[in-house]
């Protein structure tokens, strides 16, 4: 067989994408749900899953074209014949046995249709692997123990359509990596390695969902909700102060349609009784509350009275506060005739189909998947079942749903441009350097323009954390259920964020 020179089919490849681009119809990358997708995935699944990883040269050996072709980065290129003499001379020696494991590294893989004149002919798929090798005595049979992980590559696949069958027709590996001693304990590519990890650090749950162009990509849950119950990818939980953000998006989007206003005073529809006498209480207004410059302390049962009172004029400083969240849910829903629920769930939840997200506890709710929150000894923690919403805390949910939100507010669905702008501005200067507030977000100035929109969620048996960076439509949420699963949160942000996860870590830690 004549081999395609690999500059010639690299040139086809790049002028078939131009054709492509220039086309009257464009045809982007393939959602997980679809059908292709789908299907791509069973056939890589039935190459490496049922046939590279065991040696059975019959299991996959018909999924390639006769006319395929392998080019690899170290080893040159080989056709069908020699790619697959290779193999079982090579990787799996005579008789076979198990020399090397093929993995896809989760949320590496993307799809992309081919299309010439409508009809879809063929698809290409790229992604990262990694390989294992078996280091266990001959014939002893194989143990996660007894690998070690050796090495990183990417690859594009073109599979096509023969007779109605995909088969594999050209193949590239390259970016070839051995790994390092350090690498080979990186977490978070390795499932029983992530598991042992948080076992560990005695993190009964973690939920993670990696936001990348604009989209919830990957959602990620370990651990148990209960001992033998693993937790299942909709688990539900209690996010604490993530509430906020919900509640500032409602208010914004009420803005942005014309029916609320930033700088309207709010004791036209509320007064709270305890601040009645005080004329400060005159000075909020929507853009005071969502940039937490109140003056109310955190919670009013701070105070050895309990009662709410102000700590300096509102408009003049920053002061975290919970109450002042209170204090708007009480003005919109005097002001709308409904509760925080009802107007959150018209303007956001079902939208946006986040079926399993509400302010308060009630019969939806599916208990079989609730994270049980627990104290850092492992002792539980009776769930908080609100019957009334409460503004800043307490907001049940899941990674799948609250990823839906943080993506529609990145990309500022159903906010003005100028709400939007104002959402994204510094209000008001945090104690910190390069830390700020803006409406309903905590913003981190990252330098060159860049910059990340924030927020952290602290309760009994609740650590939460999210970092969104609309300039590059990515993001990461990050849920556990222990009151100390803040301690993950470093090699989370330095795995997942990388050089910018190090500057927020930076911001975070300077005096």
């Amino acid at each position: 067989m004549k081999t395609i020179n690999f500059i010639t089919f690299q040139l086809k490849i790049i002028l078939l994408g131009i054709a492509l681009f220039c086309s009257q119809t464009i045809f982007s990358q393939e959602e997980k749900n679809s059908e292709l997708y789908k299907t791509i995935m069973s056939r890589d699944s039935l190459l490496f899953n049922v046939g590279f990883n065991t040696c059975d040269i019959s299991q996959f050996e018909n999924l390639y074209s006769d006319q395929f072709e392998f080019y690899h980065d170290k080893d040159g290129t080989s056709n069908k014949t020699e790619f697959l003499q290779s193999f079982k001379n090579g990787l799996c020696g005579s008789p076979a046995t198990y020399k090397c494991r093929r993995e896809l590294v989760d949320g590496s893989t993307k799809i992309f249709p081919m299309y010439k004149k409508g009809v879809l002919y063929a698809a290409i798929q790229t992604g990262i692997h990694q390989f294992y090798e078996n280091v266990a005595a001959k014939n002893e049979p194989l143990k996660p123990e007894n690998e070690k992980l050796v090495g990183k590559a990417r690859f594009t696949h073109v599979w096509v359509l023969e007779n109605n069958v995909w088969r594999l027709k050209r193949s590239l590996s390259y970016d070839h990596n051995a790994v390092n001693e350090a690498e080979k304990t990186t977490l978070f590519d390795n499932e029983q390695e992530t598991e042992k990890w948080l076992k560990e650090n005695n993190i009964p749950t973690l939920g993670l969902g990696i936001i990348s162009e604009g989209k919830l990509k990957q959602i990620k849950v370990y651990g148990e909700l209960k001992k033998g119950i693993t937790a299942p990818y909709n688990t539900i939980w209690n996010v604490a102060s993530l509430t906020k953000p919900v509640t500032a998006i409602v208010a914004l989007k009420l803005v942005s349609q014309g029916k609320w206003d930033l700088d309207e005073p709010l004791y036209k529809y509320w007064t709270d009784p305890d601040i009645a006498n005080d004329p400060n209480h005159k000075l909020l207004t929507t853009r005071i509350v969502l940039s937490h410059q109140t003056g109310f302390p955190n919670w009013r049962y701070m105070n050895k009275s309990g009662k709410l009172d102000f700590k300096f004029k509102p408009g003049t400083q920053y002061q975290y506060s919970g109450e002042g969240m209170e204090y708007l849910r009480k003005a919109l829903e005097k002001k709308f005739h409904k509760t925080l629920n009802q107007l959150a769930s018209e303007l956001i939840f079902e939208p946006l189909k986040m079926n399993d997200t509400q302010y308060i506890w009630n019969d939806k709710v599916d208990i079989s998947r609730y994270a049980i929150n627990y104290d850092k000894n492992g002792n539980a923690y009776e769930p908080v079942k609100n019957k009334t919403a409460n503004a800043a805390d307490d907001l049940l949910t899941t990674i799948q749903d609250y990823g839906t939100f943080l993506c529609s507010v990145m990309n500022g669905d159903g906010l003005s441009k100028k709400v939007y702008e104002e959402m994204n501005r510094h209000q008001v200067k945090q104690t910190k350097a390069d830390k700020y507030f803006g409406l309903g977000f905590e913003i981190y100035d990252l330098g060159n323009e860049n910059y990340a929109l924030s927020h952290g969620g602290a309760d009994q048996g609740v650590q939460t954390l999210f970092f969104l960076f609309p300039k590059t439509k990515q993001g990461l949420i990050i849920f556990t259920n222990v009151d100390d699963g803040y301690k993950v949160y470093t090699k989370l942000m330095e795995h997942f964020l990388g050089e910018n996860g190090k500057k927020l870590i930076e911001i975070e830690t300077k005096r």
